[in-house]
């Protein structure tokens, strides 16, 4: 630190000391922070829009379980972040986002109420002075690892550069102990475990950050109990028993047994509508427990909830349960080996003569490395990759943009993706919409990730509204996109790249890959508006049916 630090230099100070890496966008507002970071080498990422340095902060998270910092400028940087910052806020995602701030002399002509802005969105704001920049960021990194949720700092324009007075002490606090569950609750639950005869445990991201696994591993064998993830815990438990994702991107097989299962312990998993496949993933007469630390159960179906930390009720459980010769997953070994069996390979074309997505992932997950993290925006699209291709561990796949139901953040988040894992390649998958939403950011993807594909399931449309509206009767001009080729914009940029219209023009990724992988190979496929994803087909078929009766 300098001399006479100001108060942006005490604050770039304890975010020194607390993240690796900055991604950001400078103005007026944070010039002084921005520059005290760059100046020391930390590590700085431009995005080249602002949602997209709290998108890839966003994404830095969840692929490493380190906190980076996002910081943009006042007003119109502000608001252009507000997206990925709800997305945060909702996906609970723990970053630091340093923003500028109106003077403490008032608002200008051109500053809104950042304050009053961010309290709608969910999040809070801590604003820093001359003698409290220090404590609030120490502040903001305690809240932000405790509470799982993005925090804001924000600095003044005319404190920026302000001489920083004596620091106030930093508050003294303690790690939040875990929710022991009741006794008393625990023996009525193993009286509801011993008596299934069909026992599924549905693991979510909870489960991941308590550390449940191991528990949840040796409570289901304990049962004889089959398992199932939600998307954001993919192959977080070490057992030959898991059926895979639960819901909306359950295959036929695993999803027949999630089914008939007579009771489901969820550990840790929101139950949103992916999870559940709109209410369809649960038997009408199955006892559902949910466990999480919530304030209440987050579904209808759940029939029993449970506040408390997931491992500790997890071990609390496996104790009072008895234990079973064999269970469910061996009095029918041959229908559990049959759920397990991959789905067919797809046909290549559809009848329009554009390319099916479903065979377009399953020849994917074979290319592709296997030590891959996969980044997916929000679309109708997002249904392919999770049914059919394989991710190393939950840190492997995430969803960009559900929390929120946004597009377009896809391409920064790969770019966090990227710089949290450099040790493995990172697959972009987007649809032609989002992808032109955020093609600021393309120019980051090239200069900032070192191996990567960007897949684009381009078919010409807003798919998701296409199938949802389409469908419906409405008029689908305002859902259809002039095609665009996204591989000859990323080559314009630097990147390598194809237009993918048949299986054959796989070849070039192919040669990419054996030649090192180097930089960004774009994938622009020109796939079928025909083919409906199995979530979106099941969420449209109560709707369809009505109208078809009608």
């Amino acid at each position: 630190m300098t001399e006479h630090p100001n108060v942006s230099d005490v604050v770039a100070e304890v975010c020194a000391q607390h993240t690796k890496v900055l991604f950001g966008l400078m103005g007026n507002g944070n010039a002084f922070f921005t520059s005290n970071l760059t100046a020391r080498g930390l590590p700085y990422v431009s995005a080249r829009h602002e949602a997209g340095t709290v998108a890839m902060a966003d994404a830095y998270y969840r692929a490493s379980g380190k906190i980076a910092v996002a910081t943009v400028t006042y007003g119109a940087g502000f608001t252009n972040a507000l997206t990925a910052l709800t997305e945060a806020a909702k996906a609970r995602t723990p970053i630091v986002v340093v923003v500028g701030e109106a003077p403490t002399s008032g608002p200008r002509p051109w500053d809104i109420d950042q304050l009053m802005v961010a309290r709608g969105l969910g999040v809070r704001t801590l604003t820093v002075t001359t003698a409290n920049a220090a404590r609030l960021t120490e502040e903001a990194f305690a809240a932000a690892a405790g509470e799982r949720c993005p925090v804001i700092l924000s600095i003044p324009y005319d404190l920026a550069s302000e001489t920083a007075g004596p620091q106030e002490p930093a508050a003294q606090s303690e790690p939040a102990p875990r929710t022991a569950p009741d006794a008393a609750v625990v023996e009525r639950l193993g009286a509801l475990v011993n008596r299934a005869r069909r026992p599924l445990i549905l693991a979510g991201n909870g489960a991941v950050i308590s550390g449940a696994e191991k528990a949840i591993v040796e409570l289901g064998d304990k049962i004889g109990a089959l398992f199932a993830t939600s998307v954001m815990a993919r192959n977080c438990l070490e057992t030959p028993w898991d059926l895979g994702i639960a819901g909306g991107f359950a295959q036929d097989g695993p999803l027949r047994l999630m089914r008939s299962a007579d009771l489901v312990v969820v550990v840790g998993a929101s139950l949103n509508a992916f999870q559940t496949r709109y209410g369809s993933l649960f038997a009408d007469d199955a006892e559902v427990i949910q466990v999480d630390e919530m304030e209440a159960a987050t579904h209808e179906a759940v029939t029993r909830y449970v506040r408390a930390d997931a491992r500790e009720l997890v071990s609390a459980l496996s104790a009072a349960v008895a234990a079973v010769d064999g269970g469910w997953r061996t009095s029918h070994p041959e229908v559990v080996a049959d759920a397990l069996m991959p789905d067919q390979p797809a046909d290549e074309l559809a009848a329009d003569g554009r390319l099916n997505p479903r065979v377009v992932a399953q020849q994917l997950d074979s290319l592709l490395p296997a030590e891959r993290t996969i980044v997916q925006d929000g679309g109708h699209f997002c249904g392919w990759i999770p049914m059919y291709c394989q991710a190393p561990d939950p840190q492997g796949l995430m969803m960009v943009g559900t929390a929120f139901q946004s597009i377009g953040l896809g391409i920064p988040a790969a770019v966090g993706a990227a710089v949290a894992r450099p040790d493995r390649i990172t697959v972009l998958i987007a649809g032609d919409g989002g992808a032109l939403m955020a093609l600021a950011d393309l120019e980051s993807a090239v200069r900032a990730i070192s191996s990567g594909v960007m897949v684009v399931f381009n078919d010409a449309a807003y798919g998701a509204e296409i199938h949802q509206y389409a469908a419906r009767g409405l008029d689908d001009t305002a859902m259809q996109i002039p095609e665009v080729d996204f591989s000859a914009i990323g080559r314009a940029m630097g990147a390598h790249g194809v237009k993918m219209r048949s299986l054959a023009d796989l070849q070039m990724l192919k040669e990419w890959l054996a030649a090192g992988a180097e930089g960004l190979f774009v994938l622009d496929v020109a796939v079928t508006q025909s083919e409906v994803a199995d979530y979106m087909r099941e969420s449209m078929a109560p709707i369809l049916a009505a109208m078809s009766a009608g």
